[in-house]
């Protein structure tokens, strides 16, 4: 693979003298434990952090979603606010939750979604138009779901969303009514589909999501798909108008979920011409800027459980196609046409870094910004989007994060100049004024398995000498994925951790993206499996430098962190105590129970598991019960539909019935997400920490 670095200039001849000034007066949060009180648990709620930026088309102005945590009502608030050349302030009140805001292609207007609210309850999420010159905003719709997938027509005459429409089906049975004023149960519901439930929503109301249009004025939206299938995002309106191209499926995408192909519909007819026809998904679309290309992203689905997105270009009529990644060793996303039609804006994970590239038709890739992220608060995995403005020079906003900070807003101009991506928004700055942070380092190591190179970060106790006796205790904190990274970003719960006194290990181990596919394919049918050998390496890569107590170290992580852990405790004892979160225990009953069961037996595993039972259990931790002493915590939402918490009560119960020290945490009403409210991300860093105090070593107190 082959990256050519280029450095991209301000333009902060188009912002002013405004943004200098807050340039200038913004503090870079750096890891200072010597004069500054420690993080506390109720600091997550003083936490905040940008997400979805939204460039102007002349780039001189950036609309975000300036996210907050409300300690009364325990969730998170999202409000709309705009950094442009003399200002930096809000555009949506608190008494609403803002979210994808959309400016219209002269930029005049700005659609979004609110969701408004009475009582500190939702009530219905809305789409609204602020005309920004006048700071007037209206209501344009009255919906009856939670619209998605916004979308401004080219002339700025129309907007597209996508929203689920019930299908409602006649009752199976035939029972009397009940009398009037009467008090019965609630009566059973009938499910003969497929897709049934998933987690974070629960049971879902029977329907398909479909495409609508909307006047710019408002009025009565119009749909435009229909048919047994879902119609999402994101989609894209052709130059003309004319034309949307969306994602749809086969007629078997419930039971082959990663089959998809592009179509055009007309927005006048509802016509569909199908563009793509091959094995595999074909998703994300964005047409040229000259109306003659379409770009997207897919790939030939050869049943991994993580394939690379690769991206395509054809003529709008679906002909000519072809790859121009063919090169570049690295999963793409969001693709955005350069102005000149030359190549493509888009994302991808490297090497524990989110970068920004851009990639043309030819396939050269030119990087242009680093350190994208930091909208997932809790651990450090890979997140973060980006917008480009249409003038010229063309103007990138994007979200940008390191250890010490979560998202920001940061810009970046494409003129060529050579300047460095800037930061325009400090969000945390009060905090971390009045907080000490920890360091974080960054190595390579080789595995002991086979010498293959893994990544790592070390977050190292507040106020860490490495001279320090008694020595430091240490947690292994696992990702999840495992088709997933960690990464250089902020973790709020890696920073408690060390905020505790513990040093803090985690790892890319093999199966983890961002490193190529022959990387993620190290775990094909194999998991876990040599992954282990690259996390037992890495802490002893740590033990080695010499200031970690090699008596206290202790084990956690969620979801595939949650297996690994599990599967851990019952390959070593090296241990002291440890925490699975939301696992997977036995493989052969989580194949039937979770909410995307007809994914995992033809991905994950080479047939259904009632055909071989003797693979699943092979790989389930469940296997190794008979050898944990380590003492372990399970702790798992009771709404979790994709690791569903039977699962952490297998381990629970067979280790009581064994007489290993176990404790088993549920956490109302959350799903596999567990730390969605702040409270959550409280408890369950606390819950670890006590867990892991409670079995440290007689007079050994972090």
């Amino acid at each position: 693979m082959k990256l050519t670095t280029r450095h991209c200039p301000s333009f902060w001849l188009a912002f002013g003298a405004f943004l200098i000034l807050m340039l200038t007066c913004v503090p870079r949060a750096v890891a200072d434990g010597t004069d500054r009180p420690r993080l506390e648990l109720k600091d997550v709620f003083e936490l905040e952090f940008a997400s979805d930026p939204q460039v102007s088309p002349d780039g001189t102005s950036i609309v975000y979603v300036r996210n907050s945590f409300d300690i009364m009502t325990d969730r998170q608030r999202s409000q709309l606010w705009q950094v442009g050349a003399a200002s930096h302030l809000p555009l949506t009140s608190g008494e609403s939750d803002s979210s994808s805001p959309r400016l219209s292609p002269d930029g005049s207007r700005l659609a979004y979604f609110s969701t408004l609210k009475a009582d500190g309850k939702n009530t219905s999420t809305e789409l609204f138009c602020r005309w920004l010159n006048h700071g007037v905003a209206s209501k344009l719709t009255q919906l009856p779901r939670r619209p998605e997938d916004l979308k401004w027509s080219p002339d700025g005459r129309w907007l597209a969303f996508s929203m689920r429409v019930p299908v409602v089906r006649g009752s199976l049975i035939d029972v009397p009514t009940k009398p009037k004023g009467a008090t019965w149960a609630e009566p059973p519901e009938y499910i003969d589909r497929i897709s049934y439930r998933y987690d974070g929503k629960g049971y879902l109301e029977d329907g398909y999501h479909h495409i609508f249009v909307l006047p710019v004025e408002g009025g009565t939206p119009r749909q435009i798909t229909s048919g047994d299938f879902d119609h999402k995002g994101p989609f894209a309106w052709t130059d003309d108008g004319q034309l949307i191209v969306s994602t749809n499926r086969s007629r078997d995408w419930e039971l082959d979920p990663r089959e998809s192909d592009l179509y055009s519909i007309s927005v006048e007819t509802g016509k569909l011409k199908r563009l793509t026809d091959r094995r595999g998904p074909d998703e994300s679309p964005v047409i040229s800027p000259d109306g003659s290309k379409i770009a997207w992203l897919g790939f030939d689905d050869r049943k991994i459980g993580s394939q690379l997105n690769r991206l395509y270009v054809m003529n709008r009529d679906g002909s000519d196609r072809r790859e121009i990644s063919t090169k570049f060793d690295r999963s793409l996303q969001s693709p955005v046409w350069m102005q000149n039609n030359s190549g493509l804006f888009v994302q991808f994970d490297d090497e524990g870094h989110s970068k920004l590239a851009g990639i043309r038709l030819d396939g050269q890739v030119t990087q242009l910004a680093s350190d994208v992220g930091g909208t997932t608060i809790g651990r450090p995995y890979q997140s973060g989007s980006f917008s480009v403005s249409t003038g010229k020079p063309q103007v990138i906003a994007f979200t940008e994060t390191d250890p010490h900070r979560p998202a920001d807003v940061a810009v970046l101009s494409l003129d060529g100049s050579g300047d460095e991506p800037k930061r325009v928004t400090s969000l945390n700055a009060d905090l971390f004024r009045q907080r000490g942070l920890a360091e974080v380092e960054e190595f390579w190591f080789e595995s002991a398995h086979d010498g293959l190179k893994i990544q790592a970060w070390l977050v190292k106790p507040q106020w860490f000498d490495p001279k320090l006796k008694p020595k430091y205790p240490l947690i292994l904190e696992i990702h999840g994925g495992p088709f997933a990274s960690y990464g250089w970003r902020f973790s709020m719960e890696m920073q408690l951790y060390a905020a505790a006194g513990y040093a803090v290990l985690y790892v890319n181990p093999r199966g983890s993206t961002g490193y190529g596919q022959k990387f993620v394919e190290q775990i094909h049918h194999a998991y876990p499996g040599h992954d282990y050998d690259d996390l037992m390496t890495a802490v002893d890569v740590v033990l080695k430098r010499g200031f970690i107590d090699e008596d206290q170290l202790y084990v956690t992580g969620g979801s595939g962190g949650g297996i690994l852990t599990a599967w851990i405790v019952g390959k070593t004892e090296r241990f002291r105590a440890a925490v699975s979160a939301k696992p997977v225990i036995n493989w052969h009953s989580f194949a039937l129970t979770t909410d995307v069961y007809p994914y995992f037996w033809q991905y994950w595993f080479s047939d259904y598991p009632w055909r071989k039972p003797e693979e699943y259990l092979k790989r389930s931790p469940l296997s190794l019960v008979d050898n944990v002493v380590t003492p372990t915590m399970l702790l798992t939402g009771e709404n979790d539909h994709r690791t569903p918490i039977s699962e952490s009560e297998q381990f629970y119960q067979a280790l009581k019935l064994r007489g290993i020290d176990a404790a088993l945490v549920r956490v109302p009403d959350a799903s596999h997400g567990i730390v969605k409210r702040p409270s959550n991300l409280m408890n369950k860093v606390a819950y670890i920490l006590s867990w892991f105090k409670m079995h440290a070593p007689e007079n050994v107190d972090p």
